[in-house]
């Protein structure tokens, strides 16, 4: 009994379930026709709109044609008017001179005679009427306005309802990747006059080939482009890859994606460490402050040490193979090393990072440096630190320092400073960061995991990461590298 009540219960429930989703159905059915009598009453009416535009300008057209046969029909009879006023002139006098002509005929006197003739001889000459045309100055024909609309009809007889756009295909080979900005180039399969323009989506990703539907980030849009290329700009690299479609559009309907691509944005990404950081320093994420009172909001940001700005825990970065957190566990910077440093060690390749100082920064440094430095070591006063450092007290100055030894540099300082680094060429370069002018370049061999590391006194800097090596750099790079010694080492200097 119990048995075949559960049973019944379980079939009971089955059969709820099941009319719940029918409902559901026959609701979703209802709303689905609503929708295809509101969308259709617009589609006439948008019709309704289109042919009446066509109407319009085919009674614009008529009425325009027509007001130009009629100017044509005004100007020939006019043409003619006159050529017949002037003959009926000319007539008029030469039928004068002709009945003169018939009366000197009866003059008996030869001198008057004579006298007459020799006027009606010069009136002759100079008659109208033996110097008008008698041919018509205008034709009566009206052949050149007549109209064949034949292929306009066939033309209008072949109007039919927009098709939907084919997918554009993206041509791999045209992309490019380069200065932090993504170019996109694409065509499409067939011409097709009525594409009125373009979508383009792209989605950062940390995963080569096809895209995935679970674990990514939402697509950005960038919408009504008129040309078959788009370059995306000031984009931010802190992701290894770039998911990139596009989407042909007519004025009603917009088609289907093209096939997605993949492109490669690898970049150096990093924050700065807060575990670690001196206590007088405000750290958060890619921005530190001189803090005179100690450091007080410092536990504020420990907390976020592993999070990026979004909230969401940080994927591990490394700019080569897998390694540690260059944080660990080391202690806080003290004494007068106000130092902050990356939280990802460089180990290979080349890299790129730019720092923007505040007006009112007095002092702070910018480099590199070994794990090993101490918590009261200064960047640039050890042998495994190298860095430009810029005092703005009384004079601004700025000079290149490593062991302890200090380089004075005769050049502006910079708004803001772009640092290279070639672990594996041994080459630390920094640059001004807006006109890429070369500011110092360090030339050693680096035998451990560099640190990008920053000091700071009075103010604050921003860092900017996920940069490539811009082009001008490169170039710049290639040109110093072929001129032997021409740019000093602190290395060098004993």
């Amino acid at each position: 009994m119990d048995q075949h009540r559960e049973t019944l219960q379980r079939i009971v429930s089955n059969l709820a379930n099941k009319n719940g989703e029918i409902h559901n159905f026959i609701d979703m059915l209802n709303h689905r026709i609503k929708n295809v009598q509101v969308n259709s009453s617009n589609a006439i009416s948008e019709l309704d709109e289109e042919f009446d535009g066509l109407y319009s300008i085919l009674d614009e057209m008529k009425g325009s044609m027509a007001n130009t046969i009629q100017q044509e029909e005004a100007r020939k009879i006019q043409a003619l008017q006159d050529q017949l006023s002037q003959c009926s002139n000319a007539l008029e006098s030469s039928e004068e001179l002709l009945e003169l002509a018939a009366q000197s005929l009866d003059i008996k006197d030869p001198t008057e005679f004579f006298k007459a003739a020799r006027q009606i001889k010069d009136r002759v000459t100079m008659a109208s009427a033996f110097r008008i045309s008698l041919k018509p100055t205008v034709s009566d024909s009206m052949t050149h306005m007549m109209v064949d609309f034949a292929l306009e009809r066939r033309m209008l007889q072949a109007v039919n309802f927009l098709p939907v756009p084919k997918a554009p295909e993206i041509d791999l080979a045209a992309c490019l990747v380069a200065d932090n900005c993504v170019t996109v180039s694409w065509r499409m399969p067939e011409d097709d006059s009525r594409i009125d323009h373009f979508v383009l989506e792209y989605r950062k990703t940390n995963f080569d080939g096809l895209p995935r539907v679970k674990d990514e980030q939402h697509w950005e849009l960038v919408d009504y482009i008129k040309a078959t290329e788009y370059t995306l700009s000031g984009l931010k690299f802190d992701t290894k890859y770039m998911n990139l479609r596009v989407q042909a559009c007519n004025k009603a309907v917009a088609g289907d994606y093209s096939d997605p691509v993949t492109l490669e944005t690898k970049a150096f990404v990093f924050s700065l460490d807060s575990t670690s950081s001196h206590l007088n320093l405000k750290v958060e994420d890619t921005y530190v402050e001189w803090d005179p009172t100690g450091g007080k909001g410092q536990e504020k940001v420990k907390g976020k040490e592993n999070k990026s700005r979004s909230g969401a825990p940080s994927p591990k970065r490394t700019s080569s193979n897998t390694r540690p957190s260059a944080r660990g566990s080391r202690d806080h910077f003290t004494g007068e090393s106000y130092t902050v440093l990356g939280d990802t060690a460089v180990e290979s390749g080349q890299h790129y990072w730019e720092v923007r100082a505040q007006k009112d920064c007095k002092s702070y440094s910018v480099g590199v440096t070994y794990r090993n430095l101490g918590k009261f070591d200064q960047l640039g006063k050890t042998n495994s630190s190298w860095c430009i450092h810029i005092n703005n007290w009384l004079q601004t100055t700025i000079s290149a320092k490593h062991n302890n030894k200090a380089k004075t540099l005769d050049i502006p300082v910079p708004d803001r400073i772009g640092v290279y680094c070639d672990f594996d060429g041994g080459q630390l370069a920094f640059y001004n960061a807006n006109s890429k002018q070369l500011l110092h370049t360090f030339r050693t061999k680096f035998t451990q995991p560099l640190l990008p590391g920053f000091m700071i006194w009075c103010g604050g800097l921003t860092v900017s990461t996920g940069l490539q090596v811009p082009s001008a750099v490169k170039m710049l790079q290639k040109s110093e590298n072929g001129l032997s010694g021409s740019t000093s080492s602190l290395n060098n200097i004993a």
